[in-house]
């Protein structure tokens, strides 16, 4: 067998066609990264003993040759960042061998051939970044670990319900199927590490094995999807969860007091915020590393490496009410928290400085009351604050990084704030605060608390001397009677003389 690989070059050009009628002991063809055009030969299917093919990052063009399904040895087929069209061959379900199948970022449409059920050894399918249609065929396999069929917006546009068959792949680990228009309910997945579903028309309620099928889950991704009920407290026995993306669906009640046993969350970050998660595909010296996108106010997060350090709490836009829980204060390695455009009530937690890690935080339109604690300005990571649309009121904290937010709109749309950010003066006793005001005004709360402590037990000791007087000293009791009775009685000749 022979070995042809040329990749990471800059080498352009067609592939002749005589290579492959010539080489037909070929086992690797690898003539990846380089910068050659034009169609894939036909003569590709001489190549029986072909076991690896690597066409990537290239300009090839034109449709995948049907005569790939006719290469009995192929196991890995790697042919991302080109410009090829058209359809998959139904041929293609002929490449029984195939392990590693990757043709993302490509102009491929059309549906998937349903023959690609027969794949029965296929290890890891890439697709994303294409504009296939239809439904997905069930993959009648038990040693998936990978499915990534789309990643990037207004791309593949899959349709129906998620495939059954998923389910039943012991080892999957990663699938993604963001960006479509999926339906159903959710399916009893275990074992994952990444699953990412957001924007489909998924519905029904969060499934409570979701906590409990699956201990290693690092990503769950759910956003814009039509979910409903509760967010269930099972979330919380994820241990290793550090993204948690339930914005844009129809939660509701309160947010669970036992997202504090997210344990990962509440570890401090190893490296420096910025760089991400991931799944690595070791297959015979050849690695693939794949990529997750999160969108996060607007800024894409790319998640690389399976050990990943950014965490995140997404449960914007949903219905969501009650309290802020203060147990959240304990999620000391947190990065980022959105719970913006709820119905969340009561005030900020006091310990809000506590989350040291904070980068991103969002309470705006909900109806959160109180004063903004002044521990906020602990917060020496934050880059992005939004508090308003809320009933919030006092004045705003200052000091180290809140000077840097000097955005009005970050504190907009609450009657109550006042402070020079917002050209509204202060009145005596709502000045804006520092922390090094928060002993003093808890010295002042707590005279304040013994003054009216004091007024409210002297008046009890003072009725109950008086009352309990007259009624255990007869004398008393008889001569503040009679001064009832003298009173009456002028009251009564009184109206008589009128």
């Amino acid at each position: 067998m022979s070995w042809f690989i040329v990749h990471d070059n800059y080498i352009d050009g067609t592939i002749p066609p005589e290579m492959f009628s010539n080489l037909t002991n070929l086992a690797v063809f690898d003539v990846a990264k380089n910068l050659l055009a034009g169609s894939i030969p036909s003569q590709i299917g001489n190549c029986k003993e072909i076991i690896t093919l690597l066409l990537s990052n290239n300009n090839f063009t034109g449709s995948i040759p049907v005569e790939m399904g006719s290469l009995p040895n192929l196991q890995f087929l790697v042919m991302s960042k080109n410009h090829f069209t058209g359809v998959i061959p139904s041929h293609i379900g002929n490449a029984t061998s195939l392990k590693f199948l990757a043709i993302r970022s490509n102009h491929l449409d059309g549906e998937l051939p349903a023959t690609m059920s027969a794949l029965i050894n296929l290890v890891a399918l890439i697709l994303s970044g294409n504009k296939f249609t239809g439904i997905i065929p069930n993959i009648d396999n038990r040693q998936l670990p990978s499915v990534k069929v789309v990643k990037d917006k207004n791309t593949n546009s899959f349709m129906g319900e998620l495939p059954s068959a998923f389910c039943q792949l012991a080892l999957l680990q990663l699938l993604d199927l963001s960006n479509n228009q999926l339906s159903g309910v959710l399916k009893n997945f275990r074992r994952l590490v990444i699953l990412d579903l957001g924007n489909n028309n998924i519905s029904g309620v969060i499934p409570p094995w979701i906590g409990q099928s699956n201990p290693l889950l690092r990503i769950l991704g759910l956003r814009s999807n039509m979910f409903y009920g509760n967010i269930p407290w099972q979330l919380s026995q994820l241990s290793h969860l550090q993204l948690l993306d339930l914005a844009e669906n129809n939660f509701i009640g309160s947010i669970p007091e036992s997202f504090v046993n997210l344990s990962f969350m509440r570890q401090a970050p190893t490296m420096q915020p910025g760089i991400k998660i991931v799944l690595q595909y070791a297959t015979f010296g050849y690695i693939y590393s794949g990529t997750m996108v999160v969108i996060w106010k607007g800024q894409d997060y790319i998640f690389r490496g399976r050990d990943a350090f950014v965490t995140g709490i997404d449960l914007s836009a949903n219905s969501l009410f009650g309290a802020i829980p203060p147990e959240l204060t304990n999620l000391r390695g947190i990065q980022l928290l959105n719970m913006s455009r709820n119905c969340l009530s009561g005030s900020i937690p006091k310990d809000i400085g506590s989350l040291k890690f904070l980068e991103s935080l969002d309470l705006s339109w909900n109806k959160i009351s109180g004063p903004i604690p002044p521990s906020i300005s602990n917060l020496i990571f934050l880059s992005s604050l939004n508090l308003s649309s809320n009933l919030l009121s006092g004045g705003i904290p200052t000091g180290n990084q809140l000077q840097t937010l000097d955005d009005p709109s970050i504190y907009s749309n609450n009657l109550g704030l006042c402070g020079s950010l917002l050209n509204i003066s202060c009145k005596h006793g709502s000045s804006p605060t520092t922390t090094s005001d928060v002993g003093k005004e808890h010295h002042d709360e707590l005279e304040t608390m013994w003054m009216y402590c004091s007024v409210i037990a002297g008046t009890i000791f003072g009725f109950w001397i008086w009352f309990g007087t007259l009624f255990f000293w007869k004398p008393w009791r008889c001569a503040f009677l009679s001064c009832i009775d003298a009173m009456q009685q002028k009251v009564m000749r009184k109206m008589k003389d009128i």
